[in-house]
């Protein structure tokens, strides 16, 4: 049953408190059907994100501490527990609201919709990526006549079931996508086979050489006429993305291959198969091994090979801390 004023005043002269030295407004509290309930302390621009009706994501399987994920961040979230009983009631105003009012009422009434002794807190995190690899990596893509294209029992991922599996934001993820040079391929995020790489990098290079372009100013429209006989389009466009920087002139779109990535992938290819090498050696070879203008440097390997003894080079998977991408296949 709801309080009255008179009722209101009974109670602060039977606890000898003054009501001059309270608050004008008076709060009559009842418990309603409500239940415990689980309370979410946000930053000011994820509630602005809310009252825009924009949402919040939780992500994690069972065997993961989930996430809570924007647009664009990855959040922890942590229990916080608290001394007091915290209500819920729909529609409360504050002090400060009251305030504002012309005639603030000297009595509310209000209904408790739950209740919690803890809430959940926020902590930004760095985005959990590393499953995403692995999982592109089940299935890697070898060509439209390879014969995994035509069996649908491996497994592919479409962006919406990384957004499923994967404990970071759709933004990191996109992100993250273009770091591993993977492609979106019949609506599902693939990531090229060593070897089929390796294969469209060749079929540039050498038009390349045919034709006497500089590396530095590659044009699309040709590419794709010439070498579009011999693999699909967007696959060539895919490999020019991944080893140059696109841009216009003119109004034609050309790409400024780096000579560095083209350096890396060769020796990358030299190196997968063996146990050590002889330096000297190695190196010979593999300046003989990339496009010719191009200089290769041991620089270009940071990251990609262990050196010892000033003489060998042995084949080591590394991930660079920069964006956790491994560098060897």
């Amino acid at each position: 049953m709801s309080r009255t004023r008179a009722e209101v005043d009974a109670t602060l002269q039977a606890a000898k408190l003054r009501a001059a030295e309270l608050l004008p407004t008076a709060l009559s509290l009842r418990f309603g059907p409500g239940a415990p309930c689980c309370l979410l302390e946000l930053e000011p621009a994820l509630c602005r994100r809310l009252e825009a009706g924009r949402s919040l994501v939780i992500r994690g399987e069972k065997d993961e501490q989930a996430v809570l994920c924007s647009g664009d961040k990855t959040y922890e979230l942590k229990v916080a527990d608290t001394s007091n009983l915290l209500l819920c009631i729909p529609g409360c105003q504050t002090h400060e609201q009251l305030a504002r009012q012309e005639s603030p009422p000297d009595l509310i009434h209000a209904e408790i919709f739950g209740f919690a002794n803890n809430y959940w807190e926020l902590r930004r995190c760095r985005p959990k990526l590393q499953k995403l690899r692995r999982l592109l990596m089940e299935n890697t893509y070898e060509g439209p006549n390879s014969p995994k294209e035509v069996d649908s029992n491996h497994s592919k991922y479409t962006t919406e079931d990384l957004l499923d599996v994967i404990q970071a934001s759709e933004e990191e993820i996109m992100a993250h996508l273009q770091i591993l040079n993977a492609c979106e391929i019949g609506g599902y995020w693939r990531i090229l086979e060593f070897d089929y790489e390796m294969k469209l990098l060749n079929h540039v290079t050498q038009l390349v050489d045919s034709e006497s372009w500089s590396f530095s100013k590659v044009p699309l429209k040709i590419c794709l006429q010439e070498l579009g006989p011999l693999e699909p389009e967007e696959m060539i466009e895919h490999c020019l993305k991944c080893y140059g920087r696109r841009y216009i002139d003119e109004g034609e779109v050309y790409f400024e291959l780096s000579a560095d990535k083209i350096c890396r992938t060769t020796a990358q290819m030299l190196l997968q198969n063996a146990v050590k090498f002889n330096l000297a050696e190695f190196q010979a070879v593999w300046q003989q091994s990339v496009p010719e203008g191009m200089v290769t440097s041991l620089d270009q390997l940071k990251g990609e090979v262990d050196r010892r003894r000033h003489c060998s080079l042995y084949p080591r998977p590394l991930w660079r801390e920069a964006d956790d991408r491994c560098l060897t296949h």
